[in-house]
């Protein structure tokens, strides 16, 4: 069954942090983020998942979390997980 990405709540665990001071302007992820909407992989890969089972992760983190393997040079999808918090 596939997994929707929920839109993270506001006011819950909120310490003060802000992303947008934590990362410099010029990021490269941040141009990522303003020219991709992700959504469409919902379009694209729901043929492919069943109706039962778990709830999987939303297609559209998988794809984030691969462009990341990419773009970092990063070896595995486990140094990945390791990195990414």
């Amino acid at each position: 069954m596939m997994g929707v990405q929920s839109h993270p709540q506001n006011k819950l665990f909120h310490y003060g942090i802000n992303l947008d001071e934590r990362f410099r302007a010029n990021q490269p992820l941040r141009k990522v983020k303003e020219l991709i909407d992700f959504e469409f992989v919902y379009d694209e890969v729901k043929i492919y998942y069943g109706i039962k089972g778990n709830e999987s992760v939303p297609p559209p983190v998988i794809l984030k979390l691969m462009l990341l393997l990419i773009l970092y040079n990063v070896r595995s999808e486990r140094e990945l997980m390791e990195t990414v918090p």
